[in-house]
């Protein structure tokens, strides 16, 4: 027949014509040492510099910080849950219901609000961390709007969540009910 197959090409098909720019992907190096794929790539990765994989990393780790500090944690339940027990074994069965009430139920509350409140600070630190960190590392170099965007995120959800700490914790926002 009149047609090549993959398989019958010849030394002719791998040879380059004129005006065919093609890479050398077979590994073989170019004048300057390198080969074709990896000179393109190593070329990419020179001029892109160093990445913004540090910041981008603590401006999530706000965000989510903030997150924990608004919905809660693992640790404030479990000191919760402490603070209830301690109350439960420090209070009397003849004590008065008030007391019952601030042993129980109010020191768990203030703990729970003690931990939102410094997973909020975290949160916070950690945010103006990182938006502050271009001005001390590489002035010239611009942040990435995301990594700016999720940090602003971060520390919002901080300012938040330890607006809302610090209200629980003194009984401002939802305080323990009344025994009388």
């Amino acid at each position: 027949m009149g047609t090549k197959t993959v398989d019958e090409t010849g030394p002719e098909a791998n040879e380059a014509k004129p005006g065919d720019e093609t890479e050398d992907l077979t590994g073989t190096p170019d004048a300057d040492g390198t080969t074709g794929a990896g000179a393109a790539a190593g070329a990419t990765a020179q001029e892109a510099g160093p990445t913004d994989v540090g910041q981008g990393a603590g401006a999530v780790v706000s965000a989510a910080l903030g997150v924990v500090s608004l919905t809660g944690s693992w640790v404030g339940t479990v000191a919760s849950a402490r603070e209830t027990l301690i109350g439960q074994l420090g209070t009397a069965s003849n004590a008065g219901v008030a007391k019952q009430i601030k042993e129980v139920y109010g020191d768990a509350w203030q703990t729970t609000a003690l931990w939102g409140g410094l997973f909020a600070l975290a949160a916070l630190v950690v945010g103006v961390f990182v938006l502050a960190r271009p001005a001390f590392g590489a002035p010239g170099k611009p942040q990435a709007p995301w990594i700016k965007s999720v940090a602003w995120a971060g520390v919002s959800l901080g300012v938040i969540g330890l607006l809302l700490a610090v209200l629980k914790y003194t009984d401002v926002l939802l305080g323990l009910p009344s025994a009388s």
